[in-house]
Formats: C-alpha cells, structure tokens, sequence
C-alpha cells in the first residue's frame, strides 16, 4: 500500500494576516499568498496550512468566526481562494485550512439570532478561567451566564446539540468540494465541557479537568474521518490537541479519527539531549504517525527560545534542531519566517498589538504579536516588500528584517533560507526511503547519536566539541564541523555504516 502523502510531509504554515499582501492595505491576503507559491514550491516543502480567513470582527485574528463559508473581504474572496487551491495543486502543493469548531465570533448569526442552545449558557457562572485571561463567563442582559475559554467575543459551542454536529460536517463538505487536502483543528480537544459544567479543581492537569479532552469528542472525530474518507486523494485533518502525556495524545489519532495531531512536547522541550531523547521515545512509542513542530503562530519563536541571552546561538540552536527534526519519523510542520531565522518581536510598542492576550492582561503579558510580525521579502522600508510601496504593515517590523529578507538571503549559500532548501532537499532525496523506525547509538555526554536505515543524526547540546559516530559522508551540517569533530549547538547527518546500531530502551 502507498503511503499516505501525509505521513511524511513537510507543512508550511501561513498566518495569512502577515505573509503577504497584495492590495496594498498593509494586511496580508489570499492573492499574496498566491503570488508567493512558487517560493514555497522552491523551498522545499509539500503542503501550506492557512490560518482563518473567513468573514470575522478580528477579535482574536480571525479565530472568531462569523461565517465559515466565505472569505473576509480584508483577504479577498472566494474565487481567490479557489485560484490559489488550483495554483497550488499544479505546483504540487496540499492546501490545509484551518477550522475553528469549540466558538464563534459573537457576530455569527447563530449567536446573534439567541440560538442560546447553540452555545453554552447557565443561570450562574462557575470558576473556569478564560486562556486570555480572566473569568471564562460573560453576563447577558437577562442576567444569565455564556461560557468563552478565550475572549468574550468568541462563545463556546454547546456541542451537546446535534445541529452544530451538522453544520460542522457541512461546513466541511463545503471545504473539500472546493478542493482542500485537510483541515488542521483548533482547539481540537476542548469541544465538548463536563455534563453539569463542575468548578475546576486542578488547573494543572487537562486529562482530569472538566473543561478539555472530555470523551465524547472522539464521536465527533469519527464522523468527521467518515466525511473525509468519503473523499478522493487522501484528504487528512490534524488536531491542535493539548494533552498531558502522549498516552492522552494517541486517543486522538486512532484508525478510525485524526490521521494526525500536533506533538507539542516536542516545542516544549528544553534545550537538552535528554529531553528531546524523553520526547522522541514516548512519541514514538504511543503515536502511529508522528508530528514535530518548533513554533507557530501561538508561541515564542524558537530562535528566542533558544538563545534569549545570545541570539547567535538560538540561531545555532534553531538550524541544529531543524536538522534533528527533520531526520525523525514522521511529518514535521514549519512557521513562516523560520526559514528566514527570524526571531521573535519583542519590542512592539504597547499602540500596535493586537492580541486581546495583551488587553486582558493589562500589558502584562506580551502576547502572540511578536511572532506574527509580517515577513520581510525585499531589503525596502516601510514593509520589506511584505505591502506596496509607501505602506506600512498592520504589525511594525524592526529594521534587522532587512538583512534577514528573501531578497538578501536567496542565493547567498551561508544564509539560512538556502541553508532550509539544502536540508529539505536532503530530507526528500534520503529520509523518505528509509524505515519509519529509529534507532539509538551510544552518544557522549550532552549529545545525541540516532540511526535511520542508512542514515544518521547527530546532535550536540552539550558546551565541548564531541566526535561523530563512525560514517563515511557528511550530508547536511546545520554548521561547520571540526573535522570529525562536531561542535556544540551543531547537528549533522551522515551516510555510510556506524557501529553496530542496539537499541536503548532506557
């Protein structure tokens, strides 16, 4: 049997508002996202996942929902969106949506209607915490109570309802006979809330909370992988799941729901062979078909993470765990930007964010703006080429992201951006051929050696140089060795036959 154009796949992710415009509003757009497909297609990767462009008031960036049938008309329409779908299925590209299943805008007319059955109401609130920030309970006029997990203006579905069940599944009829290739869940595990809605008595822990990953929303991920199965060209959905252990995880991605679910261990990891050896391991043993993902729109990008005292090595750092990431079983998703080592914004003027986690949090919490800065592509201020000329983008960037624009980094062999299209060249020439089964080697102190078939992975932590496991060719270094040496915060492949392989089961 084939496999699935999932299981391995490299994914792209566009947070539309930010990737590029081409009307000129300072907004990134459906038709600049078009005109930039041919980069996409050079760079390497198979797939681009777009975040919500659907008709919304932009409370949470476009994670409040009022119609999930059209386009907002900030990012264009629907016949732009069918063109870019065709655009990229001639250039060999999937196309993923994102769909937003757990609220709504407040302006969906669902909700602006008083279909009160169709979200969560009660008479009195109970002590649940909104993740923005704050009460997760707003007061209507009547005195009773709507439940919103993020911000006010996005009300929870009562999926205790059978007809947001249908509409769901409608909404994604309507999606795939438009032609997209999948659907990457937000929120996926919080669709349904405990029967009786109980206080929360442990906020630590999401498996024993009443709030997320309830047992009835695995019958809505049934019905859904019927609805996808019942399509040709192996049309996939991958879930935005927070779990607390991949034991949790794994619920999610059985034969019959998910084909995937985001592996946020993975991000979450420090920067430590034995944490990325803990995290690999308990992947692997528990899930079907890996995910592994560095950063996104939701989090601090890694280069940051990576090095917040010293941003030549989160850079170091990012490209080394590029390279491990890469090497692994499974698919892996890339953010904007990354291919370009951006790092995260982190001196947004209080005036310009957006991110209603900044509001609620008083500006005590920087929010998500700071990784959804639009990209640069030309070495031009006001907007690096993201806008037209003369038009500043809706998120200011900082002056660096000219040196760090397409422009300047294409062709330049030391850059990053060329340095991303050699790994995924390499990814798709080797890694693609080989057994979906990894092996340990013995590896020095604050490293860590891996063996794929043919191939093998080394990556090093630790703060000295340690030597590379017995190859015959170096085929990828994310930066220059030492010999056989390989310096600290550097990862290699190689081909050709090491020691005998045993597997550690520690």
């Amino acid at each position: 049997m084939e496999t699935p154009w999932w299981r391995d796949a490299v994914v792209y992710e566009i947070y539309v508002r930010s990737f590029a415009d081409a009307s000129g509003d300072g907004v990134g757009d459906l038709p600049g996202i078009r005109e930039r497909l041919p980069y996409l297609k050079e760079l390497g990767v198979d797939a681009v996942w777009l975040t919500p462009f659907y008709p919304s008031p932009m409370a949470d960036g476009g994670y409040d929902v009022a119609d999930y049938r059209d386009v907002d008309p900030l990012f264009g329409t629907l016949g732009d969106f069918e063109a870019l779908v065709g655009d990229a299925h001639e250039l060999g590209l999937r196309v993923i949506v994102d769909i937003v299943p757990n609220h709504s805008s407040d302006r969906h007319p669902w909700f602006r209607q008083g279909l009160r059955d169709r979200y969560v109401f009660a008479d009195e609130p109970n002590n649940w915490q909104s993740t923005f920030g704050g009460p997760a309970w707003t007061q209507v006029a009547d005195g009773s109570w709507y439940l919103h997990l993020f911000a006010p203006e996005q009300p929870d579905f009562n999926w205790r309802n059978p007809a947001v069940h249908q509409e769901f599944l409608d909404i994604l009829r309507f999606w795939l006979d438009r032609g997209v290739d999948g659907f990457r869940i937000d929120v996926a595990m919080g669709l349904y809330k405990a029967e009786g809605l109980p206080d929360v008595q442990d906020q630590s822990f999401r498996s024993r909370s009443p709030v997320w990953g309830q047992p009835e929303v695995h019958g809505v991920y049934r019905a859904w992988r019927e609805v996808l199965d019942s399509y040709p060209g192996e049309r996939m959905a991958v879930g935005e799941v927070w779990t607390d252990s991949a034991e949790d995880l794994a619920r999610y991605v059985r034969p019959d729901e998910l084909q995937q679910s985001f592996n946020f261990a993975w991000l979450l990891a420090p920067w430590s062979p034995t944490a990325f050896k803990t995290v690999i391991d308990d992947t692997l043993a528990a899930v079907p078909f890996a995910t592994w993902v560095l950063s996104n729109h939701d989090v601090v990008r890694h280069r940051t993470r990576y090095g917040t005292a010293d941003p030549g090595t989160g850079l170091m750092r990012a490209k080394a765990a590029l390279v491990t990431m890469l090497a692994l079983p499974g698919s892996v998703y890339l953010y904007q930007g990354e291919e370009l080592g951006l790092p995260e914004v982190e001196d947004l003027p209080p005036e310009a964010r957006q991110d209603p986690v900044f509001a609620r949090s008083n500006g005590k919490i920087p929010g998500r703006d700071g990784c959804r800065v639009p990209l640069p592509w030309t070495t031009g201020s006001p907007s690096y080429g993201f806008s037209r000329d003369g038009v500043a983008p809706w998120l200011p960037q900082p002056a660096e992201f000219a040196e760090l624009s397409a422009e300047r980094q294409s062709g330049d062999p030391e850059s990053t951006l060329e340095f991303y299209r050699r790994a995924l060249s390499c990814r798709r020439d080797l890694v693609r051929s080989i057994p979906y089964t990894l092996e340990w080697l013995p590896s020095p102190e604050g490293a860590l050696f891996f063996t794929r078939g043919p191939l093998t992975c080394a990556i090093n932590c630790g703060p000295d140089p340690v030597r590379l496991p017995p190859h015959e060719t170096v085929l990828l270094a994310s930066g220059p060795l030492d010999g056989d040496l390989l310096p600290p915060d550097t990862a290699a492949w190689m081909s050709g036959s090491p020691l005998p392989a045993r597997r550690d089961d520690g």
